[in-house]
């Protein structure tokens, strides 16, 4: 029998799972299997100079392909760097297959270099533990086929979520019988995903028929499981209007006439009477999150007085969480959809038409448009994000991949940016990551290399980790980060001056108190990256002209527009409002008092302008 290096086994497994990429940042524990790869002709092995900006690349590649993304970490420094990006993929349920090095077998109880080993020997992979589903230490290599399978297997079945294999240096170097791997032929990589109780279908179908006014809300579960089409059918069949939360965005085009747009804290007054007044809601693939749900105050955004729930989510742990539920589901959203339809056309083969349904919902969204038009046109300096918005929407291809941050360039675009092809907007919303956006678009880009990819990012957001650049120019991504910069961490300041009239800690400024940012043009120059530091409003739209001549080319490319510090409309609730500054309307977490017949939100938590 012939034995090969564990290493080398390991990329001809990698291979024939097709993957094509592996983000990492090297290491002493991780050399060998770098060796390996160099003589892949399979796999590209991209380098980063942090590994956070690894993991985050991997998280985006793995949104567009919908396949686990792989990332390779050393120990100690390189496992707690990774860590943010795999808890990002985490809390977003994003697939992803984490290789971290560690101190050689061997040594174990003797403190090796950079061990992690506060509270136990070779423990480190406890550090990935709270955000990983399952988290093996490799201590005999021969186990090692059986853990890639399973490993895979987790990573991208159920609710998809990271996982981590931790490898001892010496085991990537051990040579092992090839036949150990015979197993890994023979394993299918794909696992059969859950159908509806076809009774809970009927009773599902039953509901929505017989609701006067059913809602559904879509979550990003709809994407997930790649269910947009089975959603537009069925709600059209049924004339049923469509509320979305964040992670939702693009689930339903925002142009269609039944999607009423988005809920909660950063969502539409007008989504909201649709959600309020709903009998039946049917919720796919959502948590009924605290932005989302303007935290949970009854009657803001919904009310489980006048509603009954009906849920259906992959999670089982999710069934229930928020809002108690008439019917929950475990189950594939793209197949309970299909079953819902057909148990729908053989209860009511001709479907509903709600007279006047579309006309309201059309006029909604129209008048929230019209009044957003001057501030979209508007030509001051700094620019408005309005105008950046409105600009780049005219600028940009209507299948380009956007990756947003944190801040005006995702609850802004959630709200007010039209997105009409599922799959193109990718929003960090469990961990609402600073940062996200400038490095997902890395691995966004690798993963459809023939999209313009744009990252959507503040001056704050892209200060946390701007050696994305140096991957982009060394890889050849050509990717645009445009950096929307108002010299501030601008959400955070909107807020804190919001309840405590002062921007304390989060404005950006030079000991004598003046505004203060990098050049973030001349900084992406340095790295090598063509950009732009625009002058005037004009301008950001020839800029992104240009951002986009240059992606086509090849090249990767930065937009910086100054920007005023204008809030996000907020028409729902968020509870950190009410701890700081406790309004009449609220005690304990609940509104207690209400206007005109309704829960309102206290005055402090609408929005703000910040200067």
């Amino acid at each position: 029998m012939s034995k090969k290096l564990v290493a080398e086994l390991m990329v001809d497994y990698l291979e024939r799972r097709d993957i094509k990429y592996i983000f990492g940042l090297c290491g002493h524990t991780v050399i060998a299997m770098l060796d390996a790869l160099s003589r892949s002709k399979k796999i590209k092995y991209i380098s980063n100079r942090h590994e956070a900006v690894a993991s985050t690349a991997a998280d985006g590649y793995a949104r567009v392909t919908h396949k686990a993304s792989v990332v390779m970490c050393h120990l100690g420094p390189g496992i707690t760097n990774v860590l943010t990006g795999v808890a990002n993929a985490a809390f977003d349920s994003i697939p992803m297959v984490v290789f971290a090095g560690d101190v050689p077998s061997y040594y174990y109880g003797k403190h090796p270099h950079q061990e992690v080993n506060m509270h136990g020997d070779a423990t480190q992979y406890r550090l990935l533990e709270p955000v990983c589903k399952r988290c093996w230490r490799v201590d005999d290599p021969e186990a090692l086929p059986d853990i890639l399978d399973k490993a895979f297997r987790l990573a991208e079945s159920g609710r998809p979520g990271p996982v981590l294999i931790d490898m001892p240096m010496d085991i990537w170097s051990r040579e092992i019988e090839e036949d150990l791997f015979a197993r890994t032929y023979d394993d299918s990589h794909i696992t059969v995903k859950p159908a509806l109780d076809p009774a809970a279908a009927k009773a599902i179908a039953k509901r929505l028929i017989e609701a006067k006014n059913p809602v559904i809300h879509a979550g990003g579960g709809i994407l997930l499981a790649q269910a947009s089409k089975e959603l537009a059918d069925l709600v059209e069949f049924l004339d049923i209007p469509v509320s979305r939360t964040l992670m939702g965005q693009g689930c339903l085009s925002d142009l269609h006439p039944l999607m009423v747009g988005q809920t909660g804290f950063w969502g539409l007054e007008s989504t909201h009477e649709f959600t309020l007044n709903a009998d039946v809601i049917l919720a796919l693939g959502t948590r009924f999150a605290e932005a989302d749900s303007s935290s949970w105050y009854q009657g803001v955004t919904f009310d489980p007085t006048k509603t009954k729930f009906l849920q259906i989510d992959i999670d089982p742990t999710e069934i229930g969480r928020n809002y108690p539920v008439e019917i929950g589901a475990i189950a594939d959203l793209k197949l309970a959809l299909a079953q819902i339809l057909e148990a729908a056309k053989a209860i009511k083969p001709e479907g509903i038409k709600r007279p006047g349904l579309r006309e309201k919902i059309k006029k909604a969204k129209d008048d929230f448009k019209a009044s957003n038009v001057a501030i979209s046109n508007d030509g001051r300096f700094p620019m408005t994000p309005q105008r950046i918005l409105k600009d780049l929407k005219e600028a940009i291809p209507e299948d380009a991949l956007i990756f947003t941050d944190v801040g005006w360039n995702k609850n802004g675009v959630a709200q007010q940016f039209e997105i009409t092809i599922p799959g193109t907007v990718h929003h960090s919303s469990g961990l609402a990551t600073m940062g996200f956006g400038a490095s997902a678009v890395l691995g966004g880009k690798k993963a459809a290399p023939d999209k313009i990819c744009i990252a959507l990012v503040g001056d704050g957001g892209f200060g946390v980790n701007p050696t994305c650049m140096a991957t982009a120019v060394e890889e050849g991504i050509a990717c645009t980060w445009v950096v929307m910069n108002n010299m501030a961490f601008g959400t955070i300041a909107g807020l804190e001056n919001a309840n405590y009239h002062t921007q304390f800690g989060t404005k950006f400024h030079t000991p004598d108190g003046a505004a203060y940012s990098p050049n973030w043009a001349k900084v992406a120059e340095g790295y090598g990256v063509e950009a732009i530091r625009v002058e005037k409003a004009d301008d950001f739209r020839l800029a992104m002209d240009k951002a986009v001549k240059a992606n086509k080319e090849g090249r990767p490319f930065l937009v910086e527009a100054i920007m005023e510090n204008i809030a996000v409309p907020t028409p729902g609730c968020w509870n950190i409002n009410d701890i700081y500054t406790p309004g009449e309307l609220v005690k304990e977490g609940k509104l207690v008092k209400k206007e005109n017949g309704r829960y309102v939100a206290p005055s402090h938590a609408k929005s703000h302008i910040t200067k």
